[in-house]
């Protein structure tokens, strides 16, 4: 993520070669808001979000860092409240231990036939799917937690559907293999046409998961385990049109650009 310093965004497409350079998954922008008359402000920082190829409107993991980051390195504890320009205002808030939790915008999917194509794409037969609105994404059902480990797509078919459909991405999920295992769901995400190969953990992802999981499962609060190579954990409770998404971070590199 990067922090900004107060006053106006810098160009787009600035934004975008930073993002493009690190290579991997979405990066986060944030800018510092100014302070109104009278002490009162809807949000404390502004925040976008790019792929290495595209502007996205919601990323969980690069807001989760960056409310580590203004926690760790300017010493804001507590609630911080970011402004986005597509998903209103997200609020963040970091624990004494330093977990942070994430109030997002629930995303629940509207069931739709299998798109043609996508089980080709996954060479599996997936057993539903859901569109998930403004998120943008197609949550697919498989049969099991060994099926969602093992599938390994066809990223050019995945990412030529994703753009027929006007999806930014496909989620994969299946209930876990068992009980007392820590977590209750897995789940995978492609978003090859963003650049995106494979995310190692999706927050954002989770704003469909979380509702889906909890409405089969009976329960608010869950946990998801994300398997890709990079996997995590990422803590889910419903709360009626929003998810808290609860998670850690941690700092292993930080620098200055200069513009």
């Amino acid at each position: 993520m990067c922090l900004l310093p107060a006053g106006e965004w810098p160009e787009e497409s600035w934004m975008q070669r930073v993002a493009a350079e690190m290579k991997y998954s979405e990066t986060a922008f944030a800018l510092p808001l100014p302070v109104e008359a009278g002490g009162e402000t809807e949000a404390d920082w502004a925040i976008r979000w790019f792929t290495p190829l595209a502007e996205t409107n919601l990323c969980g993991h690069a807001t989760l860092a960056t409310a580590h980051v203004v926690r760790s390195e300017l010493g804001l504890l507590g609630t911080v409240r970011f402004s986005s320009r597509q998903s209103g205002i997200l609020v963040t808030h970091a624990d004494e231990k330093g977990s942070i939790t994430l109030d997002f915008p629930a995303a629940p999917g509207d069931e739709v036939p299998v798109p043609e194509g996508l089980a080709q794409a996954l060479a599996v037969e997936p057993e539903a799917t859901f569109r998930t609105g403004a998120l943008g994404d197609l949550l697919t059902v498989l049969p099991d937690e060994a099926t969602v480990r093992a599938v390994a797509p066809d990223l050019d078919a995945v990412a030529a559907l994703t753009r027929r459909e006007g999806l930014r991405g496909v989620i994969i999920t299946a209930p876990a293999v068992g009980t007392g295992l820590g977590y209750d769901f897995v789940s995978r995400f492609f978003s090859p046409a963003e650049g995106i190969l494979e995310d190692p953990v999706t927050g954002s992802a989770h704003t469909a998961l979380a509702p889906y999981w909890s409405a089969r499962l009976g329960r608010d609060g869950l946990t998801g385990l994300q398997a890709s190579a990079r996997p995590g954990m990422v803590r889910t409770a419903v709360h009626g049109d929003r998810v808290h998404l609860t998670g850690n971070a941690v700092t292993i590199l930080d620098g200055t650009l200069h513009v």
